[in-house]
């Protein structure tokens, strides 16, 4: 593969990912996601400041960021793993980091679910699934982001060993982990010190 198409297929992913699909969707109910809530830009302020059916609008759109860029390397242009996984991570930069929005986005949860959707459709169903029990347990998304993610990271690394998983792949999801704990660093300040807000209600404008 020439290193013109993957920084081609890199700066796609960066584009899409600097779309702020959520910030955009909580403005169509009068809402700018960073004067309310916890100011991030993310689907989960969505959930805080404009309840769970805007929510749901806004995570899966976060997730087709990831997803796009992400299958149009690996399936379309079919990248190597490694390559295809660069294209991702662009994406989630693009997020974390968006052009359009001065380079304040949100913690790329969502999006780097994307990216495993179009890698391994499993292991985001595995991640659904885990986040929404840890999630019903504590109440704080940002426990079921945390925790779900080192739950996956362990799976991954099982399933690499087992020969089901590419290694570039669970070497990706570990990544990922750092990214999104260095991302909430805040949130677990918070947790710490018992003033972290579970989600149950709208923040008010």
């Amino acid at each position: 593969m020439e290193w013109a198409t993957l920084l081609l297929l890199v700066v796609l992913g960066y584009g899409v990912g600097s779309i702020p699909f959520s910030f955009l969707v909580a403005k169509t109910q009068g809402v700018d996601l960073r004067t309310v809530g916890s100011g991030n830009t993310g689907a989960s302020n969505v959930w805080r400041a404009c309840g769970f059916k805007t929510f749901v609008v806004a995570l899966a759109l976060d997730i087709f960021k990831g997803f796009v860029p992400t299958v149009i390397a690996y399936r379309v242009v079919e990248v190597e793993p490694l390559a295809g996984i660069l294209v991702g991570l662009a994406a989630m930069l693009g997020h974390v980091y968006p052009l359009f929005m001065r380079f304040r986005g949100g913690k790329a949860v969502a999006t780097s679910g994307g990216v495993m959707l179009a890698i391994e459709p499993v292991l985001l169903i595995a991640s659904v699934l885990l986040w929404t029990a840890i999630y019903k347990l504590s109440g704080y998304p940002s426990v079921a982001s945390l925790l779900g993610m080192v739950v996956l990271a362990v799976g991954a690394t099982m399933m690499t060993v087992t020969g089901r998983l590419d290694p570039a792949f669970s070497g990706f999801i570990w990544v990922t982990l750092v990214i999104v704990f260095y991302l909430h660093r805040a949130n677990i300040d918070r947790l710490m010190h018992g003033t972290e807000n579970r989600i149950g209600r709208k923040a008010k404008p």
